[in-house]
């Protein structure tokens, strides 16, 4: 990197970023942390983020990025990226096709929610990445606690488990030649990534491992298929079972969904039905001296109540107190029909509008999910549990929304309401879902609406998942700590590394979560002649492991083992926190350091 001045316009080998949003700003930290120079462009930057900006010392450039002279004064003659997270697709695809233009040898790398456009851009040869697309998978997991992954890594698919350690030893005598990722011991002793094998632990101790199908299901780890409780945080070999509930009938989804009042209704008429046809079956006789049966009495008495009088039945011949009986059965039993289908026909309205509006009480839901928040990561993250199979309801505050029409497609229940309000939570089943999900924009209202969730759920917060979507790293850390929210997710930091890693050349095929700690499963080239030729395992950074190491022949080496060396032409598959990633790309390629 040559930069001699302090105007970024002279710079050469730093990285642009437009956009200074929640995504910037993380993708700006990232980058800072591992020692790239960067300049940010944006013409309405955020206060609050030009103050954490500046304080890593990057350079802001107040301006329009979609005009040639911005970038330009951005230096964007000298850099050797440009990523563009703008918050309205039309700025970024200005923006991505002007630069474009001026140099196409450049990497350019965008966040688009538009799939046509996106691919469209992507012919150019422009990266395309979806923050929420990213980050969905993450707080699926999270939700569902499936305590399993599978990960695609070139032609081979490999597994990754969560297990509790239920006897004590080493990771290699208890799982083998799987390769451990993380070993989580809990109360807050930190997770210790990328473990060696003959690391000991204890019974209680949470273990993520990595293997083939053939070698999860060998050491024990995938052949029982049951549901996972969550008490035990969603883990394979977990202590108990959760017991399956009985789905409700349709029958009674439907009465559950009756407005208390016309209940009441119904039951005075039945009430009254009831005693006159006891009445009428001691009472009444026919002048030949017959008596009703218990149909015609049944029969005479909704004839009564209904005013209809067909003439085959009358009270003139009868006893006087059985006169008296018909007048006071007439009368209320008008009353309360009238009653009755007045009831009846307002709710059916009421529904009706409910529904227009999205308001109406969910019925007839188990064991679902709870989304709050419709906005792009709400909406993914609910297409994700659909094809998973899990049923979700969604809750938005907006009438507007514009997501309104996939979520019909989707045939999923929408609920508009307030999150915050505690009453809210009436209309959704809390006492009978698997997670709740907040993912509205805002930190404060989905800081407001864990902890009405929390309250809700009473005993059952130690067992249901809430998920709870906070941009504010130092805010996520206090409120998971005051509070005791255990799934806190950012999406910004998780789609961060896959911006940063696409700019510098790194190819990322996966993030996912152990304990609160980030792990990005990402590819690398070995090419000859630079660091990675020749390196062996064990001389890689402690918090970094090669899963699968393409020999340039075509051969696959599963698990590699400490002593095997990498050499050109391979392709290596490694986990680990992008920070270690990262170090490891630029010691391999030309380096690009901050001054």
């Amino acid at each position: 990197m040559t930069t001699g001045s302090t105007d970024p316009a002279l710079w050469v080998g730093h990285v642009i970023v437009c956009g200074l949003h929640d995504e910037g700003l993380r993708i700006i930290e990232q980058l800072h942390a591992s020692g790239v120079l960067t300049v940010a462009v944006d013409d309405e930057p955020d206060p609050r983020l030009v103050a954490a900006a500046t304080a890593l010392g990057v350079p802001i450039i107040a301006a329009d990025s979609r005009l040639p002279e911005s970038l330009m004064a951005a230096g964007f003659a000298g850099a050797v990226a440009l990523i563009c997270v703008e918050s309205e697709d039309l700025h970024t695809l200005a923006t991505a096709l002007g630069a474009h233009d001026l140099r196409p040898d450049v990497r350019i790398v965008v966040q688009l929610r538009n799939a046509a456009v996106g691919r469209a851009l992507a012919d150019l040869g422009i990266r395309v990445l979806d923050v929420a697309g990213l980050a969905a998978p993450s707080i699926v997991e999270a939700c569902l606690q499936r305590g399993r992954r599978t990960i695609v890594l070139g032609d081979d698919e490999y597994v990754v488990v969560d297990t509790l350690v239920r006897v004590p030893g080493t990771l290699r005598e208890l799982y083998g030649d799987l390769a451990p990722i993380a070993v989580d011991r809990g109360a807050g002793a930190g997770v210790e990534m990328t473990p060696g094998r003959d690391l000991p632990v204890s019974p209680g101790d949470l273990v993520t491992v990595l293997g083939s199908q053939a070698d999860i299901e060998a050491a024990g780890l995938g052949l029982r298929r049951r549901r996972i409780d969550h008490t035990s945080s969603g883990v394979v070999g977990a202590r108990g079972m959760r017991a399956p509930r009985r789905r409700r009938s349709w029958l009674s989804d439907l009465f559950a969904g009756i407005d208390r009042r016309v209940k009441i209704a119904v039951l005075a008429l039945l009430s009254l039905a009831v005693v006159s046809v006891g009445v009428l079956l001691v009472g009444y006789e026919e002048p030949d001296g017959r008596r009703m049966s218990p149909l015609d009495a049944l029969y005479f008495t909704i004839e009564t109540i209904g005013t209809v009088g067909y003439g085959d039945f009358y009270f003139r011949d009868q006893h006087w107190w059985l006169r008296l009986w018909a007048i006071v059965l007439m009368v209320v039993g008008a009353t309360l029909a009238t009653v009755f289908f007045a009831m009846l026909t307002n709710m059916l309205v009421s529904r009706r509008l409910e529904e227009s509006l999205g308001r109406r009480r969910i019925t007839g839901v188990e064991d679902h999910v709870v989304v709050v928040g419709l906005g792009s990561i709400g909406l993914r993250t609910v297409e994700q549990l659909v094809a998973a199979e899990v049923e979700t309801v969604v809750v938005e505050a907006e009438i507007e929304n514009q997501h309104r029409a996939r979520l019909r497609a989707l045939r999923v229940p929408l609920l508009t309401a307030d999150a915050t309000n505690v009453d809210t939570w009436n209309h959704l089943a809390l006492d009978r879902c698997r997670a709740v999900a907040v993912l509205t924009s805002s930190d404060l209202v989905n800081i407001e609406t864990g902890l009405a969730v929390r309250d809700r759920l009473g005993e059952r917060w130690e067992t249901v998942p809430v998920v709870l979507r906070l941009f504010d790293r130092q805010l996520a850390g206090t409120v998971a700590a005051s509070f005791d929210f255990r799934h806190v997710r950012s999406p910004a930091a998780l789609a961060a590394p896959w911006f940063v890693g696409a700019a510098l050349g790194l190819e990322i095929v996966e993030t996912f979560y152990v304990g609160d700690q980030p792990l990005l499963v990402a590819v690398l080239r070995v090419v000859s002649g630079r660091g990675l030729d020749g390196m062996a395992m064990s001389q890689l950074a402690a918090r970094l492991r090669v899963v699968a190491l393409r020999r340039a022949d075509g051969s696959t080496v599963s698990l590699p083992r400490r002593d095997t060396r990498m050499a050109g032409g391979d392709t290596a598959y490694l986990v680990g926190p992008y920070e270690e990633l990262l170090r490891l790309l630029r010691s391999d390629a030309a380096r690009i350091t901050a001054p």
